[in-house]
């Protein structure tokens, strides 16, 4: 099943879309889908008929979808290739860092660049979806906690990361975090390791990668990260980005600027479209 939530920013509804790729309404169900209700939805969709639910008529932009989370947790250089290009080990375990919940932003939100940015970057990543609590699981057991894939644009903005090591900082202001355009469903997705990912700015394809090229599985991240810190429902972890980022450009990157398109696909997971826009506050 697709889980999604849609409306105008603010008031968005939730929703699922069926296998005609006809968006239904989940509101006589529960009143969003968040990380309070996220489990309640998972057990009663697989109770229900979903062609009962009312159709949704006409075009509406998708929100997050998922209202909030506790935790975006991200992992760092997970694909050979990319650790190769940034000029960095490649990792014994996975690197873990955070971006900032508030940074949560619709899938065709605009990405805003804060006023102080100069070297703004795109990655195009996988994102899982936590269903419920999971606290030191095993390996073998980690992929039972798991809700969903999504896609994730862990938008960063490199002259904040390199400021002493800022990876935090730099991947947090708002705008940052672009995420859906659903939750799909462990059934519908099979093999996470065996997706085709990329990532077009302005029409011109700077990624291009498998799934099957991460060094650490889904399984190996959701058990690392539980060993360090308990998930909870709806907690989102993004597993790493391909090669083909800007700052791995030769001779020289070249960073996103206002105006700029930025359109994502993962396999089964649907496609992002952003445009870059400037602000003139703070992040």
């Amino acid at each position: 099943m697709k889980l999604c939530r849609y409306g105008d920013v603010g008031l968005e509804k939730p929703g699922i879309v069926d296998a005609n790729n006809v968006l239904r309404d989940l509101s006589e169900m529960v009143e969003d889908i968040t990380p309070e209700t996220l489990p309640f939805v998972l057990t009663m969709i697989k109770e229900q008929d979903i062609s009962r639910f009312p159709e949704v008529k006409g075009n509406h932009r998708l929100g997050t979808p998922i209202k909030s989370v506790s935790k975006f947790v991200a992992i760092g250089l997970n694909y050979l290739d990319h650790a190769h290009e940034a000029d960095l080990p490649v990792p014994d375990e996975p690197v873990v860092f955070f971006k900032a919940p508030s940074c949560l932003n619709g899938p065709d939100d605009d990405i805003v660049i804060p006023p102080h940015s100069t070297k703004l970057d795109w990655e195009a990543e996988l994102g899982i979806v936590i269903g419920r609590e999971a606290k030191q699981v095993s390996v073998e057991d980690a992929l039972g906690f798991v809700a969903g894939y999504s896609i994730v644009n862990d938008v960063s903005d490199r002259g904040f990361q390199f400021q002493s090591s800022q990876w935090d900082k730099a991947k947090s202001c708002d705008t940052f975090g672009p995420v859906g355009p659903y939750i799909v469903t462990p059934d519908e997705i099979g093999n996470p390791h065996e997706l085709e990912i990329w990532l077009e700015v302005n029409g011109e394809k700077r990624q291009q990668s498998n799934t099957s090229q991460m060094i650490f599985s889904v399984a190996e991240i959701v058990s690392y990260v539980s060993h360090y810190m308990t998930l909870k429902p709806g907690d989102l972890i993004a597993t790493g980005t391909p090669a083909g980022v800007s700052l791995g450009m030769k001779p020289a990157p070249v960073w996103l600027k206002a105006g700029d398109r930025i359109r994502i696909h993962i396999e089964k997971l649907g496609y992002q479209n952003q445009r870059v826009t400037e602000q003139t506050a703070s992040c």
